[in-house]
């Protein structure tokens, strides 16, 4: 009968060429590939972030639009006040400088326009012009209520309608504004000018047919 040994434990048979190592059982390793529950859950937490940044910068980006529009509404009317206020500040300052240019047409009418007084108002007409002051008014144009003031009304046999037949006072403007306009005399058509007009001109007609009638010998007679 054999006798076992006491102190010495049995080992599995180890296969030769093999190390102590391989004859312990190996720890299951977690399942490869297989994603923690904390992952999903971090993922939706940033597509949601996400979603609101790009919710708060769609809004962002619609104020500043909106400020941008304004902004330039805001620099148009601006200048449009700025250019209203300056024409209104030149057409001030060339009304009160009418009566000096009606002065000085006078005196050119008059032949006293002459010396240092004529560079001088000759220098004045110059700088209205520039600044866009116009005269207008004409003898023998139609008389035109919008531009003209009439001051004197007489009849005349050779107009055919309201004629402007002397300038009083010529009308001046600014581009398409009138600050003053031309005062002048009209003449009207002679009354029954135009029924005695008519009359000579249907019995030039009536007369027309006889006079055909004598340079081709006149009627046959029976």
């Amino acid at each position: 009968m054999t006798e076992e040994t006491p102190g010495f434990d049995e080992k599995p048979d180890v296969p030769s060429g093999a190390t102590p190592d391989d004859a312990e059982p190996k720890a299951a390793s977690p399942k490869e590939g297989a994603a923690p529950a904390g992952d999903a859950n971090e993922t939706a937490g940033l597509v949601a972030q996400l979603d609101q940044v790009r919710t708060a910068l769609g809004e962002r980006t619609a104020d500043l639009q909106r400020l941008q529009a304004e902004y330039q509404n805001y620099r148009r009317r601006v200048e449009r006040d700025r250019v209203a206020v300056r024409e209104i500040a030149i057409a001030n300052l060339l009304t009160e400088l009418l009566p000096v240019l009606d002065d000085i047409g006078r005196a050119r009418e008059h032949g006293e326009l002459v010396g240092g007084f004529k560079s001088v108002a000759e220098s004045l007409e110059t700088v209205a012009a520039k600044m866009g002051l116009q005269q207008f008014g004409k003898e023998g144009e139609p008389f035109d209520p919008t531009i003209h003031e009439a001051l004197m009304h007489s009849y005349a046999p050779d107009v055919t309608e309201t004629t402007c037949v002397a300038i009083l006072q010529p009308g001046y403007r600014i581009g398409e504004r009138t600050i003053r306009p031309a005062r002048v005399a009209v003449a009207e058509p002679q009354p029954g000018a135009q029924t005695v007009k008519a009359d000579k001109a249907e019995g030039a007609e009536d007369s027309a047919p006889a006079a055909d009638d004598k340079e081709n010998g006149g009627p046959d007679e029976g």
